[in-house]
């Protein structure tokens, strides 16, 4: 049997949620992107053109409705204590999940998910984007799980 190891929901700045299939492959370029975004928000799904499942859905808020029991939610911050994201990992209980919440926006706050999260950490002593800070904690849920 295939455990789900990574989920991943979107929140918008209007207050959209959307849940991304795990099979979901996004557009390469920001055009397509952009345009089944569009779709998206006015059809609430896009389904796959090979089957019935559905690759983008809009659900319903609050997020934690939809997080797994015993589910340890953090969000990196770049003022908070660093700790390595493999450590923070490795120290997780032995049935317990962990959300984390990762800011999209260039500049703005890092209290967007404040009224969700347990912690707050930073993985880095410089401030990343999004995009990177995904990546190593991703890389570093890799190595502690031995995902290859």
């Amino acid at each position: 049997m295939l455990t789900l190891l990574l989920q991943i929901y979107i929140h918008t700045a209007k207050g959209v949620l959307i849940e991304v299939s795990p099979t979901v492959r996004i557009p390469r370029t920001f055009k397509r992107f952009a345009g089944l975004m569009v779709q998206l928000l006015h059809r609430l799904s896009i389904r796959s053109t090979n089957s019935q499942e559905k690759l983008l859905r809009v659900i319903q808020n609050p997020i934690t409705d939809h997080l797994p029991p015993n589910c340890r939610k953090v969000t990196l911050s770049f003022d908070e204590q660093i700790v390595r994201p493999r450590n923070y990992i490795e120290n997780l209980g032995p049935k317990e999940s962990i959300c984390v919440f990762v800011g999209a926006m260039a500049k703005g706050s890092d209290t967007f998910a404040d009224e969700y999260v347990d912690e707050k950490i930073a993985i880095s002593n410089y401030s990343l984007s999004a995009s990177v800070a995904c990546s190593k904690f991703c890389h570093a849920a890799e190595d502690v799980w031995d995902i290859i």
